[in-house]
């Protein structure tokens, strides 16, 4: 089957094209390289990919692209491609997430119309939910992002809804809960606090480390990715999450565990758009995906590492 992923330079999109190569699909890959974080970084993720037969790279903004040609025959779309990052996304920055979220989204929504694409796979977020009342958050939780970055992913999900509902797009959303694993971007905690192991550097904790997290292996993203293609329900939202919720403080312990060394924290204060606390309820995804976690938190750690210390 002919399988396009849009955002395949990144973190989770380049193993989800990995994925699908391995079981035989051709994958035409879309990602305009945004300037968020280095293009190389973005380039080594591709590595293995564009080493195989079936994979074919696209560089082009989805906003900009001529983009029939390249969903045309396509069995599966999967929708990866985003601007990141939470803190990033006030003032003058908040135009690159319309266009990059919202704007991108609907144009692809509109090709896929005419493409008569079988089945589109979005990939959304946990900031959708912003600071609820109770947890574990459910799909049907009320939605009150609290970062520019979370209202854009949750404007592409309206946008996903009334695609489906009005002309028919087969599409699925996926709300993903903190995905770490080898490629984590450079920007996110873990990937930040392992290469302070490594290099002995001080670490940077925002808040008073007792805010909460449900951490999803990328493995597991991908696994949940795949079904939501295959047994997802068009214009079905799905929490996908690593099921434990886990403090800051704790992750830090952990660390220290999983490295044998002690990491220098400085504290600084809380960080607008941050949510205080999250934990997925998966059981919607396990009906319908069949998907459960299957890596813990120390395992995953434990892989990670290992990566951050064949890095440059």
């Amino acid at each position: 089957m002919k399988a396009v992923v849009t955002g395949a330079a990144g973190f989770i999109g380049s193993h989800l094209t990995e994925s699908l190569l391995a079981d035989g699909h051709d994958v035409i890959g879309v990602d305009a390289f945004v300037d968020y974080y280095p293009r190389e970084v973005k380039e080594r993720n591709l590595a293995r990919a564009l080493d195989h037969r079936s994979f074919r790279l696209v560089e082009a903004s989805l906003q900009e692209m001529d983009l029939e040609p390249v969903l045309d025959g396509a069995s599966e779309v999967f929708h990866l491609a985003a601007q990141a990052g939470v803190r990033a996304s006030w003032g003058q920055d908040f135009a690159v997430y319309t266009d990059n979220n919202v704007l991108a989204t609907q144009r692809l929504l509109e090709t896929a119309v005419a493409a008569r694409v079988p089945r589109v796979v979005y990939a959304s977020s946990s900031s959708v939910y912003g600071d609820a009342a109770a947890l574990p958050l459910q799909e049907d939780t009320a939605c009150r992002p609290v970062s520019p970055y979370g209202v854009t992913k949750l404007a592409a999900e309206h946008l996903v809804n009334l695609y489906h509902s009005n002309m028919g797009v087969p599409v699925v959303s996926l709300r993903y809960f903190t995905v770490y694993g080898p490629r984590q971007r450079p920007d996110m905690a873990f990937h930040r606090f392992l290469k302070a192991a490594r290099e002995g550097s001080p670490i940077r904790l925002f808040g008073d480390g007792r805010q909460t997290r449900d951490f999803t292996y990328v493995d597991d993203i991908v696994a949940a990715t795949r079904a939501a293609a295959d047994s997802g329900r068009p214009g079905g939202v799905y929490n996908v999450g690593g099921g434990e919720r886990v403090a800051m403080t704790d992750v830090i312990a952990r660390i220290e565990r999983v490295t044998g060394r002690r990491l220098a924290v400085e504290r600084e204060g809380a960080q607008k758009g941050d949510m205080r606390d999250t934990l997925a309820d998966t059981s919607a995804a396990g009906r319908d995906l069949g998907f459960h976690s299957t890596v813990t938190l120390d395992d995953g750690l434990a892989r990670e590492w290992d990566w951050i210390r064949g890095q440059a």
